[in-house]
């Protein structure tokens, strides 16, 4: 049974990725920055990313066969707030940790974003040039960067991604579902376009690619994009919510604190001839959400906080 460190694995990618690597067979220990989950399948560890120079000997004493880092300081407005953080957790822990994981032999995957890029024409492939418009973006690169840097065979995924999460929060589908479950009226971007994945698609996908050995950068997307609006209304029709609840509206209406890129529409050409398949698309992300939902996921994963 192969051992997989996963980091940050109490967020929304975290916590989904743990339970179906253990779903899968793996031996997983995830590591936590503050807090520890209740009552998980798995082995955890409190690990301070922040803490640079401590985290070559915790990632040798977790003895894993491979890695998967998901942590990061992903709230736009607290990384624009906390830019020297956001720099160590974001951009230079992962160059440690890639370094590490080179040194003891085993895989290391990054997880990045799709917020690397500007926005400004979309359909971005990985040989598209990044163009970060805030801290967030611009630390997600220079952690990429940095992994490159240290372990040239190591695999980069950048992602974006819907689901639940042990909060309730983490995500723009439980905005939609949170909101219109209660009859509130929200805002739904129009001219804010992406290529999101179910997170627990992305997770299939992500421990595919470690299977077969994947190197490099490649963009784990949905092979379809739309509107953060559009997606707002097909979760409420899948859902049995009122679509009528959101408005349509151009991202600049919505008074953002933080500057974000537009057209994100993502090109997927490259892990679709790597994996020998097509990639999942919106409307059976959606529905995986829904049943999930059904199975009672989100009870689920709120017990790990109780």
């Amino acid at each position: 049974m192969a051992r997989l460190l996963i980091t940050g694995v109490s967020g929304l990618l975290g916590i989904n990725l743990a339970l179906e690597a253990v779903q899968k067979g793996f031996d997983v220990v995830g590591w936590t920055n503050s807090h520890p989950l209740k009552n998980t399948p798995f082995q955890q560890e409190i690990v301070a990313l922040e803490n640079l120079e401590t985290l070559p000997a915790a990632l040798q004493n977790a003895r894993p066969d491979a890695v998967i880092h998901c942590a990061a300081i992903a709230n736009l407005d607290v990384a624009e707030q906390n830019p020297e953080l956001t720099d160590l957790v974001n951009a230079q822990a992962p160059g440690v940790l890639a370094q590490t994981a080179k040194e003891m032999g085993i895989p290391f995957v990054q997880i990045s974003t799709d917020a690397i890029f500007d926005g400004s024409k979309g359909n971005y492939s990985e040989e598209d040039l990044p163009d970060p418009r805030n801290t967030y973006a611009q630390s997600k690169l220079a952690g990429e960067e940095a992994v490159r840097q240290a372990y040239a065979e190591a695999l980069i995924a950048r992602v974006v991604f819907y689901g639940w999460s042990i909060g309730g929060k983490r995500s723009l589908a439980e905005f939609f579902f949170n909101n219109l479950s209660l009859g509130n009226c929200v805002n739904g971007f129009t001219d804010s376009i992406f290529s999101p994945l179910y997170v627990r698609d992305l997770a299939d996908l992500l421990l595919e690619a470690l299977s077969k050995d994947l190197k490099g950068t490649y963009h784990f997307f949905s092979r379809e994009s739309l509107s953060k609006y559009d997606f707002g209304v097909a979760l409420a029709k899948c859902f049995g919510l009122d679509e009528s609840l959101i408005t349509p509206v151009q991202t600049a209406q919505g008074n953002l604190l933080t500057k974000r890129s537009l057209n994100l529409s993502a090109n997927t050409t490259k892990l679709q001839n790597a994996l020998g398949h097509e990639l999942p698309g919106i409307p059976e992300g959606i529905e995986r959400l829904y049943d999930d939902y059904q199975k009672g996921l989100r009870q689920q994963l709120a017990a790990f906080l109780a």
